[in-house]
Protein backbone atom coordinates (compact mmCIF):
# COMPACT_ATOMS: atom_id res chain seq x y z
CA UNK A 1 0.00 0.00 0.00
CA UNK A 2 3.00 2.35 1.06
CA UNK A 3 4.34 1.75 -2.10
CA UNK A 4 1.43 1.94 -4.31
CA UNK A 5 0.82 5.99 -2.84
CA UNK A 6 4.88 6.40 -3.29
CA UNK A 7 5.24 5.40 -6.77
CA UNK A 8 1.75 8.17 -7.69
CA UNK A 9 3.34 10.95 -6.02
CA UNK A 10 6.24 10.43 -7.89
CA UNK A 11 4.28 10.25 -10.98
CA UNK A 12 2.44 13.56 -10.00
CA UNK A 13 5.65 15.18 -8.94
CA UNK A 14 7.26 14.24 -12.46
CA UNK A 15 4.36 15.71 -14.39
CA UNK A 16 4.18 18.99 -12.55
CA UNK A 17 7.78 19.70 -13.26
CA UNK A 18 7.48 18.87 -17.07
CA UNK A 19 4.35 21.30 -17.15
CA UNK A 20 6.44 23.85 -15.29
CA UNK A 21 9.58 23.47 -17.20
CA UNK A 22 7.11 24.05 -20.54
CA UNK A 23 5.35 26.82 -19.43
CA UNK A 24 8.57 28.77 -18.50
CA UNK A 25 10.03 27.84 -21.33
CA UNK A 26 6.76 29.24 -23.25
CA UNK A 27 7.26 32.28 -21.57
CA UNK A 28 10.87 32.75 -22.29
CA UNK A 29 10.45 31.94 -25.88
CA UNK A 30 7.60 34.87 -25.62
CA UNK A 31 9.71 37.22 -24.05
CA UNK A 32 11.94 36.51 -26.72
CA UNK A 33 9.50 37.54 -29.36
CA UNK A 34 8.67 40.31 -28.04
CA UNK A 35 12.00 41.72 -27.22
CA UNK A 36 12.87 40.76 -30.88
CA UNK A 37 9.82 42.86 -31.76
CA UNK A 38 10.73 45.68 -30.00
CA UNK A 39 14.59 45.33 -30.82
CA UNK A 40 13.64 45.79 -34.91
CA UNK A 41 11.63 48.49 -34.10
CA UNK A 42 12.71 52.24 -33.25
CA UNK A 43 10.77 55.02 -31.12
CA UNK A 44 11.38 58.78 -31.22
CA UNK A 45 9.80 61.59 -30.06
CA UNK A 46 8.35 64.65 -31.82
CA UNK A 47 11.04 66.51 -31.48
CA UNK A 48 13.85 63.64 -32.35
CA UNK A 49 11.70 63.16 -35.48
CA UNK A 50 11.73 67.08 -36.41
CA UNK A 51 15.26 67.87 -35.27
CA UNK A 52 16.39 64.31 -38.10
CA UNK A 53 14.09 65.53 -40.32
CA UNK A 54 11.61 62.45 -40.38
CA UNK A 55 9.42 62.79 -42.96
CA UNK A 56 6.28 59.97 -43.48
CA UNK A 57 4.33 59.34 -46.39
CA UNK A 58 1.41 56.56 -47.23
CA UNK A 59 2.67 54.25 -50.21
CA UNK A 60 -0.01 54.51 -53.09
CA UNK A 61 0.05 52.40 -56.32
CA UNK A 62 0.29 54.96 -59.37
CA UNK A 63 2.34 55.39 -62.24
CA UNK A 64 6.49 56.80 -62.56
CA UNK A 65 8.26 57.58 -65.12
CA UNK A 66 11.26 55.45 -66.29
CA UNK A 67 14.19 56.77 -67.62
CA UNK A 68 16.61 54.78 -69.79
CA UNK A 69 20.09 55.69 -71.12
CA UNK A 70 22.01 55.58 -74.01
CA UNK A 71 25.12 56.86 -75.58
CA UNK A 72 24.97 58.65 -78.94
CA UNK A 73 26.47 60.70 -81.61
CA UNK A 74 25.54 63.67 -83.38
CA UNK A 75 25.15 62.81 -87.29
CA UNK A 76 24.60 64.88 -90.31
CA UNK A 77 20.82 64.65 -91.48
CA UNK A 78 20.89 62.39 -94.52
CA UNK A 79 17.30 64.02 -95.85
CA UNK A 80 19.08 67.12 -95.56
CA UNK A 81 22.04 66.71 -97.14
CA UNK A 82 24.25 66.49 -100.95
CA UNK A 83 27.02 64.79 -101.86
CA UNK A 84 29.13 66.55 -104.47
CA UNK A 85 30.98 64.51 -106.44
CA UNK A 86 32.26 64.64 -110.48
CA UNK A 87 30.37 62.20 -112.74
CA UNK A 88 33.21 61.74 -115.24
CA UNK A 89 36.85 61.32 -114.22
CA UNK A 90 37.90 64.61 -113.76
CA UNK A 91 41.16 67.30 -112.40
CA UNK A 92 40.35 69.86 -109.68
CA UNK A 93 40.97 73.09 -111.42
CA UNK A 94 39.69 75.21 -108.12
CA UNK A 95 37.90 75.61 -105.71
CA UNK A 96 35.33 77.93 -104.46
CA UNK A 97 34.22 76.88 -101.13
CA UNK A 98 36.14 75.98 -97.89
CA UNK A 99 35.69 73.58 -95.32
CA UNK A 100 33.04 74.83 -92.87
CA UNK A 101 31.66 77.41 -95.16
CA UNK A 102 28.20 78.05 -95.65
CA UNK A 103 26.64 77.82 -98.93
CA UNK A 104 23.44 78.89 -100.78
CA UNK A 105 21.65 76.74 -103.40
CA UNK A 106 23.57 77.75 -106.77
CA UNK A 107 26.62 78.98 -105.29
CA UNK A 108 29.82 77.25 -106.99
CA UNK A 109 31.59 75.27 -105.50
CA UNK A 110 34.50 73.05 -107.45
CA UNK A 111 35.77 73.68 -111.06
CA UNK A 112 37.10 70.87 -112.80
CA UNK A 113 38.38 69.65 -116.13
CA UNK A 114 37.60 66.54 -118.24
CA UNK A 115 38.66 65.20 -121.57
CA UNK A 116 35.58 63.45 -122.12
CA UNK A 117 33.37 66.60 -120.68
CA UNK A 118 35.85 68.29 -124.00
CA UNK A 119 35.18 65.73 -126.42
CA UNK A 120 31.62 66.14 -125.90
CA UNK A 121 31.65 70.02 -125.51
CA UNK A 122 32.91 69.66 -129.43
CA UNK A 123 30.55 67.42 -130.53
CA UNK A 124 27.44 69.30 -128.79
CA UNK A 125 29.59 72.20 -130.93
CA UNK A 126 29.48 70.14 -134.15
CA UNK A 127 25.58 69.00 -133.82
CA UNK A 128 24.51 72.60 -132.94
CA UNK A 129 26.14 74.21 -136.18
CA UNK A 130 24.68 71.39 -138.38
CA UNK A 131 21.06 71.81 -137.18
CA UNK A 132 21.29 75.70 -137.49
CA UNK A 133 22.99 74.82 -141.21
CA UNK A 134 19.97 72.41 -142.33
CA UNK A 135 17.34 74.61 -141.08
CA UNK A 136 18.31 77.79 -142.42
CA UNK A 137 18.75 75.60 -146.08
CA UNK A 138 15.45 76.64 -148.55
CA UNK A 139 12.59 74.57 -147.80
CA UNK A 140 12.95 71.45 -150.08
CA UNK A 141 16.30 71.35 -150.77
CA UNK A 142 17.08 69.03 -147.52
CA UNK A 143 15.19 66.21 -146.44
CA UNK A 144 12.56 65.91 -143.00
CA UNK A 145 14.62 62.60 -142.68
CA UNK A 146 18.02 64.71 -142.22
CA UNK A 147 16.75 67.57 -140.66
CA UNK A 148 15.55 64.85 -137.90
CA UNK A 149 18.51 63.24 -137.84
CA UNK A 150 20.72 66.59 -137.15
CA UNK A 151 18.16 67.52 -134.28
CA UNK A 152 18.38 63.90 -132.54
CA UNK A 153 21.80 64.17 -132.68
CA UNK A 154 22.07 67.58 -131.01
CA UNK A 155 19.63 66.04 -128.52
CA UNK A 156 22.02 63.66 -128.11
CA UNK A 157 25.10 65.66 -127.46
CA UNK A 158 23.42 67.95 -125.31
CA UNK A 159 21.64 65.08 -122.82
CA UNK A 160 25.59 64.09 -122.86
CA UNK A 161 26.42 67.31 -121.25
CA UNK A 162 23.36 67.24 -118.86
CA UNK A 163 24.76 63.84 -117.46
CA UNK A 164 27.67 65.27 -116.90
CA UNK A 165 26.64 67.49 -114.71
CA UNK A 166 27.00 71.01 -116.51
CA UNK A 167 24.01 73.14 -115.87
CA UNK A 168 22.03 74.89 -118.85
CA UNK A 169 23.88 77.84 -118.32
CA UNK A 170 27.51 76.14 -118.30
CA UNK A 171 25.78 73.94 -121.78
CA UNK A 172 24.98 77.26 -123.75
CA UNK A 173 28.53 78.73 -122.66
CA UNK A 174 29.85 75.64 -124.74
CA UNK A 175 28.80 77.41 -128.34
CA UNK A 176 30.70 80.82 -127.72
CA UNK A 177 34.08 79.45 -125.05
CA UNK A 178 37.13 79.97 -126.66
CA UNK A 179 38.53 75.91 -127.75
CA UNK A 180 40.99 76.71 -124.60
CA UNK A 181 38.40 76.75 -121.98
CA UNK A 182 36.56 73.53 -123.50
CA UNK A 183 36.38 70.54 -120.90
CA UNK A 184 35.72 73.08 -117.69
CA UNK A 185 32.83 73.11 -116.00
CA UNK A 186 31.86 73.79 -112.32
CA UNK A 187 30.01 72.09 -109.64
CA UNK A 188 27.13 74.07 -107.98
CA UNK A 189 25.38 73.60 -104.33
CA UNK A 190 22.19 71.88 -105.04
CA UNK A 191 20.75 72.84 -101.61
CA UNK A 192 22.05 75.16 -98.83
CA UNK A 193 24.04 74.21 -96.12
CA UNK A 194 27.23 73.74 -94.55
CA UNK A 195 30.59 72.02 -96.10
CA UNK A 196 31.15 68.95 -93.90
CA UNK A 197 33.63 67.41 -95.66
CA UNK A 198 36.47 68.26 -98.00
CA UNK A 199 38.10 65.63 -99.46
CA UNK A 200 40.19 66.96 -102.68
CA UNK A 201 42.99 69.57 -103.18
CA UNK A 202 43.70 71.53 -106.27
CA UNK A 203 45.35 69.57 -109.30
CA UNK A 204 44.24 66.65 -108.10
CA UNK A 205 42.84 63.71 -110.20
CA UNK A 206 39.38 62.37 -109.24
CA UNK A 207 37.51 59.41 -110.03
CA UNK A 208 33.61 59.76 -111.03
CA UNK A 209 31.75 59.00 -108.08
CA UNK A 210 34.37 60.41 -105.67
CA UNK A 211 33.00 62.29 -102.84
CA UNK A 212 34.49 66.09 -103.04
CA UNK A 213 32.16 67.66 -100.86
CA UNK A 214 29.35 67.55 -98.35
CA UNK A 215 26.46 69.98 -97.84
CA UNK A 216 23.98 69.44 -94.95
CA UNK A 217 21.69 71.52 -93.47
CA UNK A 218 21.85 71.91 -90.08
CA UNK A 219 19.45 73.54 -88.92
CA UNK A 220 17.68 70.22 -87.93
CA UNK A 221 20.61 67.07 -87.21
CA UNK A 222 20.67 63.48 -86.58
CA UNK A 223 21.14 61.51 -83.64
CA UNK A 224 22.32 57.82 -83.31
CA UNK A 225 21.63 56.02 -79.85
CA UNK A 226 22.66 52.92 -79.21
CA UNK A 227 21.23 50.60 -76.93
CA UNK A 228 22.22 47.48 -75.68
CA UNK A 229 21.26 44.22 -77.39
CA UNK A 230 18.94 42.66 -74.45
CA UNK A 231 17.56 46.14 -74.42
CA UNK A 232 14.35 45.09 -75.74
CA UNK A 233 12.05 48.09 -74.79
CA UNK A 234 9.91 49.14 -77.61
CA UNK A 235 10.52 53.17 -78.60
CA UNK A 236 7.89 54.42 -80.96
CA UNK A 237 8.03 56.74 -83.55
CA UNK A 238 7.10 60.49 -82.60
CA UNK A 239 8.31 59.40 -78.79
CA UNK A 240 10.75 62.50 -77.30
CA UNK A 241 13.71 62.29 -75.24
CA UNK A 242 16.19 64.37 -73.64
CA UNK A 243 19.72 65.16 -74.70
CA UNK A 244 22.68 66.07 -73.13
CA UNK A 245 25.65 67.85 -75.08
CA UNK A 246 28.68 69.86 -73.50
CA UNK A 247 26.68 70.54 -70.36
CA UNK A 248 23.43 72.05 -72.70
CA UNK A 249 19.83 69.91 -72.87
CA UNK A 250 18.06 69.62 -76.05
CA UNK A 251 14.88 68.22 -76.90
CA UNK A 252 14.64 65.53 -79.84
CA UNK A 253 12.02 63.49 -81.32
CA UNK A 254 12.70 59.33 -82.54
CA UNK A 255 12.25 59.05 -85.87
CA UNK A 256 13.45 55.91 -86.77
CA UNK A 257 14.13 52.27 -84.75
CA UNK A 258 16.54 49.41 -86.25
CA UNK A 259 15.19 46.36 -85.66
CA UNK A 260 18.74 44.67 -86.56
CA UNK A 261 21.95 44.18 -84.16
CA UNK A 262 25.25 45.64 -85.03
CA UNK A 263 27.94 43.10 -85.28
CA UNK A 264 30.35 44.54 -84.26
CA UNK A 265 29.41 46.66 -81.27
CA UNK A 266 26.07 44.46 -80.48
CA UNK A 267 23.94 47.40 -80.07
CA UNK A 268 20.90 48.46 -82.24
CA UNK A 269 20.75 52.03 -83.44
CA UNK A 270 17.16 54.27 -82.22
CA UNK A 271 17.66 57.64 -84.65
CA UNK A 272 16.17 60.68 -83.68
CA UNK A 273 15.96 64.60 -85.01
CA UNK A 274 16.92 67.44 -83.05
CA UNK A 275 16.47 70.71 -83.98
CA UNK A 276 19.85 72.99 -84.29
CA UNK A 277 18.31 76.56 -84.53
CA UNK A 278 21.04 77.75 -82.68
CA UNK A 279 23.77 76.04 -84.67
CA UNK A 280 25.13 75.29 -81.06
CA UNK A 281 25.12 71.53 -82.11
CA UNK A 282 27.53 69.87 -85.26
CA UNK A 283 27.73 66.28 -86.55
CA UNK A 284 30.72 64.20 -84.84
CA UNK A 285 29.34 65.58 -81.34
CA UNK A 286 28.65 63.19 -78.52
CA UNK A 287 25.53 63.04 -76.42
CA UNK A 288 23.91 61.56 -73.56
CA UNK A 289 20.74 60.07 -74.57
CA UNK A 290 17.83 59.51 -72.16
CA UNK A 291 14.25 58.22 -72.95
CA UNK A 292 11.27 58.38 -70.54
CA UNK A 293 8.51 56.10 -69.99
CA UNK A 294 5.55 55.86 -68.15
CA UNK A 295 4.52 51.94 -66.72
CA UNK A 296 2.51 50.45 -68.05
CA UNK A 297 0.63 49.41 -64.86
CA UNK A 298 0.61 51.45 -61.40
CA UNK A 299 3.27 50.46 -59.14
CA UNK A 300 4.42 50.88 -55.34
CA UNK A 301 7.71 53.15 -55.65
CA UNK A 302 9.98 55.27 -52.72
CA UNK A 303 12.59 57.36 -53.08
CA UNK A 304 15.85 55.92 -53.40
CA UNK A 305 17.21 57.76 -50.03
CA UNK A 306 13.97 55.81 -47.91
CA UNK A 307 16.08 52.79 -48.84
CA UNK A 308 18.55 51.35 -46.02
CA UNK A 309 20.50 48.09 -45.35
CA UNK A 310 19.64 46.00 -42.75
CA UNK A 311 22.28 43.91 -40.39
CA UNK A 312 21.80 40.83 -42.78
CA UNK A 313 22.51 43.27 -46.00
CA UNK A 314 19.18 43.62 -47.33
CA UNK A 315 17.02 46.49 -48.08
CA UNK A 316 14.50 47.52 -46.09
CA UNK A 317 12.13 50.26 -45.13
CA UNK A 318 10.42 51.80 -42.11
CA UNK A 319 6.87 50.91 -41.59
CA UNK A 320 5.30 52.94 -38.63
CA UNK A 321 3.55 50.64 -36.55
CA UNK A 322 0.45 50.48 -34.38
CA UNK A 323 2.33 52.30 -31.75
CA UNK A 324 4.25 55.09 -33.53
CA UNK A 325 7.35 53.92 -33.74
CA UNK A 326 9.45 53.17 -36.70
CA UNK A 327 9.78 49.27 -37.48
CA UNK A 328 12.24 47.69 -40.40
CA UNK A 329 10.65 45.30 -42.95
CA UNK A 330 12.43 44.03 -45.78
CA UNK A 331 11.55 44.38 -48.81
CA UNK A 332 12.73 43.58 -52.54
CA UNK A 333 14.03 46.28 -55.35
CA UNK A 334 12.59 46.53 -58.78
CA UNK A 335 13.25 49.09 -61.46
CA UNK A 336 14.25 52.63 -60.84
CA UNK A 337 12.93 55.67 -62.22
CA UNK A 338 14.88 58.22 -61.69
CA UNK A 339 15.16 58.94 -57.88
CA UNK A 340 12.62 56.70 -57.12
CA UNK A 341 12.53 52.68 -56.99
CA UNK A 342 10.09 50.21 -57.31
CA UNK A 343 9.65 47.99 -54.01
CA UNK A 344 8.47 44.53 -53.75
CA UNK A 345 7.14 42.50 -50.82
CA UNK A 346 5.20 45.59 -49.17
CA UNK A 347 1.87 46.23 -49.30
CA UNK A 348 0.05 49.74 -50.48
CA UNK A 349 -1.66 51.90 -47.56
CA UNK A 350 1.01 51.61 -45.44
CA UNK A 351 3.10 55.02 -43.90
CA UNK A 352 6.85 54.61 -44.70
CA UNK A 353 9.47 56.85 -43.71
CA UNK A 354 10.46 58.73 -47.56
CA UNK A 355 13.67 60.90 -45.15
CA UNK A 356 15.73 60.71 -42.91
CA UNK A 357 15.92 56.40 -43.09
CA UNK A 358 19.63 56.66 -42.27
CA UNK A 359 19.02 58.77 -39.09
CA UNK A 360 16.66 55.37 -37.57
CA UNK A 361 18.78 53.02 -39.05
CA UNK A 362 21.77 54.20 -37.14
CA UNK A 363 19.40 54.41 -34.06
CA UNK A 364 18.39 50.67 -34.96
CA UNK A 365 22.08 49.68 -34.48
CA UNK A 366 23.09 50.68 -31.99
CA UNK A 367 21.07 48.25 -30.06
CA UNK A 368 23.33 45.72 -31.38
CA UNK A 369 20.42 43.23 -32.28
CA UNK A 370 20.17 41.44 -35.47
CA UNK A 371 16.82 39.32 -35.53
CA UNK A 372 18.36 37.19 -37.95
CA UNK A 373 21.23 35.82 -35.42
CA UNK A 374 19.76 34.06 -32.85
Amino acid sequence: MFLRNFMRYALLCVCFMYVTNNSAKEAHEHQENEQAEHANEVNLTEQQQQLANIKVERLVLKKHNQTLYAPGEIKANGYASYVVSPRVDSIVVKRHALLGQHVNKGDSLVTLFSGEVASQQTEFRLAEAELKRLTKMTPGTVSKKQILTAKAEYEVAYSRLVAFGLSKQAIAQTLTISPEKLGEYTLFAQTSGAVLTDNFAQGQRVDSGIELMLITDESALWVAAQLSSNQDRIINNGSTALLEVNGNRYQATVIQEAHTIDEQTRSRTVRLEVKNTQHSLHPGMFADVYFHFETDQEVLAVPENALTRSADGDWQLFVVDDDGGFAAQEVTLGRSFGDYREVLGIKAGLEVVTQGAFFIASQLAKGGFDPHNH
